[in-house]
């Protein structure tokens, strides 16, 4: 009998009788990206193997790697930083104590925005988001007893992202590490910042210029680096469906792939560096199958679309955090289940690092002991689950391969779109990503508010609470403490030096060299980073967003 003909057969037989037997509790039911879930999966293909592939193989659909954790976990890499670069530090090392194993940066919005802590526009936000870094003298206190050749350190940067990272090789220098041995990301991804995320600085032209500038660099000199972290996570963040992340994330990344060939640079030794960053989210099924379609997507636009013949090339290698927005203020300790079950899916779904939130950062900054329990999170999931004994456990279940394959299919329709509109960029410029995204996030507005959407804690089973969890709590003499540091590094440094530096950059900048040296000589300098983008934007202008966006 054939695999139609039995499932007729079992349609007719079994499942008709048992619908009008047995009534859904509501007529129909979606993932939040509107895709329908079928009251029961079913087989839909005979040849499971030819359409999956082996993990480690093309189309990766299975993994990137052919052991995966067998071989080794995920990276646990927690995102911190906050106050000054002492008080991060502290906590960098209390968390390698506590068994992570890569480090991740969250900088203050002075310093994500191009500005020291010194700068009228900077205060009252310096240390409050995360640290505060104007200097490499801050960067060598943020690294402090932290080997660089040891771990592996993921910085969320994006506009000044070149600038950071060349303070980075720098310490690495004083540290007695070569480039070569350097392994991390930086985040680098700035249409993003355009759609969701707004800490942009300069317009798209220059700043593609910078991103591409760090792949060609870094392809020469330090080529363990993740020249870029191409992010759906903010784009989720800001609203969009499951289908939307994968769809514009990826859009991104062929625009960058572009530039990087426009620029003159062969796709098969740049495109091993790219990485990939997204969200978790509560919907246990979609994510899990999202993290596989985006991968099985990424090999095939690597292979069909750029003709990348290495297959390191074709491989969407990725970052997870799980999701802050599905984070509550009431009863914040439901965030640990969320957290866990987010966290499973990322598991499930092939990360190859991830983050997990601590229970109240919906309130304030994380504290040690949330931070701790986040971590304990991952370490639960990866010792005693049993779920990384095996590899891609959940493949050739029907309603994976199902929702693998619609989220594949509705997110090439988006990237077709975004193709006919001239790409990522124009699509940007025009606000039709931004739309889209505008879009679903009051969809599921609305469902929350008329409870089609239940939030536990928020829209149904509320208690009378009085929140009793320690708060963090960032002193706020920390933005003196910062001026004075800036003083007094301008009073010590070689003002000639500095001047003429200054003057190199603005002549490069007019040019079309690469950055990247110069970058590095002028932190080496003590040349700040608001001093580094000042003459940036007194050469390529800001970024100023279409009014009606």
């Amino acid at each position: 009998m054939s695999l139609e003909s039995e499932r007729k057969r079992w349609e007719e037989e079994v499942l008709k009788p048992l619908i009008s037997k047995y009534p859904e509790r509501r007529p129909e039911f979606f993932t939040p990206s509107q895709i329908p879930l079928p009251r029961l999966g079913l087989p839909f293909k005979c040849d499971y193997l030819k359409e999956l592939g082996f993990p480690g193989e093309y189309p990766f659909t299975r993994g990137v790697q052919p052991t995966m954790y067998r071989g080794r976990f995920w990276t646990m890499r927690q995102y911190a930083g906050y106050a000054t670069a002492e008080e991060s530090n502290r906590r960098y090392r209390y968390l390698l104590q506590q068994g992570q194993t890569g480090l991740s940066v969250a900088f203050d919005l002075p310093t994500q925005i191009g500005y020291d802590a010194d700068d009228p526009i900077a205060s009252g936000e310096v240390g409050k988001v995360g640290v505060s870094i104007s200097s490499l003298r801050d960067m060598e206190i943020l690294f402090n007893e932290i080997p660089l050749d040891k771990v592996s350190t993921s910085m969320t940067i994006n506009a000044p992202a070149a600038i950071l990272l060349a303070m980075y090789i720098a310490v690495a220098r004083r540290q007695g590490v070569e480039e070569k041995w350097l392994r991390g990301t930086i985040q680098n991804d700035i249409l993003k910042e355009y759609v969701a995320r707004g800490t942009y600085i300069f317009p798209p032209a220059p700043s593609m210029r910078l991103i591409t500038d760090v792949f060609q660099y870094c392809g020469k000199n330090v080529p363990r680096w993740n020249t870029i972290s191409i992010s759906g996570y903010h784009i989720r963040e800001a609203g969009s469906t499951a289908v939307q992340e994968v769809a514009f994330t990826l859009a991104d990344a062929i625009a960058y792939v572009q530039a990087a060939i426009q620029a003159g640079l062969e796709v098969d030794r740049f495109a091993d560096q790219l990485s990939f960053f997204f969200a978790a989210h509560n919907n246990f099924l979609e994510e899990i199958a999202k993290f596989r379609a985006a991968r099985r997507m990424w090999a095939r636009i690597m292979r069909e679309r750029f003709h990348a013949q290495d297959p390191k090339s074709w491989m969407l290698r990725f970052h997870t955090q799980t999701g802050g927005s599905t984070l509550t203020a009431q009863q914040p300790e439901n965030n640990i289940v969320r957290v866990a079950i987010q966290a499973l899916a990322a598991v499930l779904g092939g990360t190859q690092s991830l983050h997990t939130n601590s229970m109240d950062e919906a309130l304030w900054l994380p504290t040690e002991k949330s931070v701790r329990v986040a971590l304990r999170t991952q370490q639960i999931i990866a010792y005693e689950s049993g779920v990384a004994d095996t590899i891609d456990p959940l493949a050739g279940s029907y309603v994976i391969e199902y929702l693998t394959n619609e989220i594949e299919q509705r997110a090439c329709e988006y990237i077709q779109k975004i193709d006919a509109m001239g790409g990522a960029l124009a699509a940007i410029e025009s606000g039709y990503i931004q739309n889209e995204i505008q879009d679903a996030a009051y969809r599921y507005q609305k469902a929350v508010e008329s409870k089609e959407q239940i939030v536990v804690g928020v829209n149904a089973f509320q208690v009378e609470e009085k929140i009793e969890l320690e708060a963090l709590r960032v002193d706020p003499s920390i933005e003196q403490q910062q001026r004075q540091r800036l003083a007094e590094l301008r009073a010590g440094r070689d003002s000639a030096k500095v001047s003429e530096l200054l003057g190199q950059l603005e002549i490069a900048a007019k040019g079309n060299e690469n950055l990247m040296p110069l970058f590095i000589t002028m932190v080496e300098n003590d040349i700040t980073l608001g001093e580094i983008c000042g003459v940036l934007r007194k050469v390529w202008g800001e970024y100023v967003p279409p009014a009606w966006i």
